[in-house]
Order: structure tokens, then C-alpha cells, then sequence
């Protein structure tokens, strides 16, 4: 269902309830949580959620020693603030330092092609395992769904065998665009798969008695409809392989030229507390894209949530 009739489907709810008539699931959910008391709730545990982030925040701005020697409730008596932080894990060279510049360059390269690659392919077989009929449709999704229950840690190292002895790519951009393709495929195609099959069958059955082809019935009808869930699951598969440091360790071979943020950020808080005043900053600076992301398609977000809360 799109989001226009999601909405169409929301207003109509509420009259009918007011009117004495039996009230639909999401109508009577939306009634009991939405009270005084729920909405305090939720406040005072964002507000407490929020605690641990707004210390690592303000510490990120404070002076090495002030780090070292106190806790960040401090700069309401002692304020301090400086950007040497920020300064020092970005654009300061040597051996020691974190260099975190060239790390959040290879975390972008990797982080946009491993999210627009599945996308892309599980678009095109959601729609086909939902809209094409052709022998064993039905079996090959059901496999595909079942790949979901299969351990991550234990496709690792058949994956770098193959990458490394097959195809030669172990340690390179592409090895790890492609690993984490495989690993997200499977969720993605399942989910995108049921909000596809529930766009209404008349609108593709004309379409097709117009002469569009499969092609254009992709491409202009399933794609526009389907741009909130699309965008929705893109946000997930974005943050994942952002803040992936398993598939990044076993595939990027550990090197400045590949390895992503996470792993450096590993490697900074194993060197015995001696980048405590750093780690503050840096992990800030790995936060930048993420949320700029998730506010840039907070409403396709939305969208998708809603369209999805409406089925059935």
C-alpha cells in the first residue's frame, strides 16, 4: 500500500470510531499509547538514552588533561573547551596518530557502493519473485528467505578463500563490496519483496494491457511506488555496513588504502588508554554521515514505517 492511501486509510479510522462502530487494530494500538503518561515516558527515557552521548559529545571538546583528570559533569563548574581533538585525529601525520582522514574517505567508498548494489538487485528480485511467474519462483525465494538464519561467521572464510584464490580481490574495495552485497541481500529482498507484492494487482494487469514491458513496469510503476520502503531499508543497509567492523577486518586486509573508520576506531582503544582524550572526537566524526543520512531520508523513513503499519 502507498503512502498516499496509507494516509487515506488513517483519516477514515477515526470517524468510524468516533461514530460507535468497531475500531481496525491500528486504530485501538494508536488509542492506548497515546496518552499523557506515554508521552512522559518516552521523554524521560530519551532523556536518559541521551546522558551517555552528550558526555561523550562534551568531552570530545575538552583539553587532554581535563579528560584525564575528570569527568565531562565537570564543565558546568570548570568550563573548558578547545578543537585541538578534532585537529589532531583528523590532519596530524605520524606513525602515532589516528589520521582519521584518509579512513573516513575509505569508509564512504565502501559504505555507498554496499548499499547501492543490493538495493539495486533486490529491488529487481522482489519484483520479480512477486509479479514474474516462472518454475520454482516459490522454492528460490524460500531459499533466499532461509539464508537469513545462516551465522554470518560462518560463510568468512569460504567468502576470503574464494576472493583471495579464485578471483584474487581479497584486500580490495571490490571484496568488500561484494561481501557485504551477499550478506544483505537476503533481508533485502525479503522485505522489499512484501511491499512490493502488495501493490495492487490492477494497476501492473493495465500497465501490461498498454504494452509496457516487465522492464517498463519496473522502472515506472514499482519504483515510485515503492521509493519508501526502498529508501527505508537503504537507510539500515547503510548503517550497517557503516558501522561494520567484522566483514571490514576479515575483507579489507587491514591496510590505510582500505580499511574503514571502524576499524581504526578499534585500534585506538586498544592502545592501553593512551587516546583517551582522542576517542571522544573520533568517534563523533564517525557519527557526521550516519546522521546526516537518516535526517536527509527521515521521511521517506517514515513513510515506509507507515506503509508497512497498514498492511492487512
Amino acid at each position: 500500500m502507498s503512502y498516499a492511501n496509507a494516509e487515506a486509510v488513517a483519516e477514515l479510522d477515526e470517524p468510524i470510531g468516533q461514530k460507535g462502530q468497531p475500531q481496525s487494530k491500528a486504530s485501538r494500538v494508536k488509542q492506548r499509547l497515546t496518552s499523557r503518561w506515554a508521552t512522559a515516558a518516552a521523554i524521560v527515557i530519551a532523556f536518559i538514552w541521551t546522558i551517555p552521548t552528550f558526555g561523550l559529545f562534551v568531552s570530545s571538546f575538552r583539553p587532554a588533561d581535563d579528560i584525564r583528570s575528570s569527568g565531562w559533569w565537570t564543565i558546568f563548574t570548570n568550563p573548558a573547551f578547545t578543537l585541538e581533538n578534532y585537529g589532531d585525529v583528523l590532519f596530524t601525520s605520524g606513525a602515532s596518530s589516528a589520521n582519521l582522514g584518509s579512513y573516513f574517505i575509505n569508509s564512504l567508498v565502501v559504505a555507498i557502493p554496499a548499499t547501492l548494489f543490493p538495493i539495486a538487485l533486490a529491488t529487481m528480485a522482489a519484483y520479480a519473485f512477486a509479479w514474474i511467474k516462472f518454475k520454482g519462483s516459490a522454492a528460490i525465494f524460500v531459499l533466499i528467505f532461509a539464508l537469513q538464519i545462516v551465522p554470518l561467521q560462518m560463510a568468512l572464510i569460504p567468502l576470503l578463500q574464494i576472493f583471495s584464490q579464485v578471483l584474487g580481490i581479497s584486500g580490495s574495495f571490490p571484496a568488500v563490496w561484494i561481501a557485504h552485497t551477499i550478506f544483505g541481500l537476503p533481508l533485502c529482498i525479503f522485505l522489499l519483496h512484501n511491499f512490493i507484492a502488495e501493490i495492487p494487482s490492477e494497476v501492473i494487469e493495465a500497465a501490461k494491457m498498454d504494452g509496457a514491458s516487465n522492464t517498463q513496469v519496473f522502472f515506472r510503476i514499482i519504483i515510485p511506488l515503492a521509493t519508501p520502503a526502498i529508501a527505508s531499508i537503504a537507510i539500515f543497509q547503510f548503517l550497517w555496513v557503516w558501522n561494520d567492523l567484522l566483514v571490514a577486518l576479515v575483507f579489507s586486509g587491514g591496510t590505510v588504502d582500505v580499511a574503514p573508520l571502524t576499524q581504526r576506531l578499534a585500534e585506538l582503544v586498544g592502545n592501553f588508554g593512551r587516546n583517551q582524550e582522542r576517542l571522544p572526537a573520533a568517534a563523533f566524526i564517525s557519527l557526521i554521515i550516519p546522521l546526516i543520512v537518516f535526517f536527509g531520508l527521515q521521511r521517506y523513513f517514515v513513510r515506509g514505517l507507515l506503509a508497512g503499519s497498514t498492511k492487512g
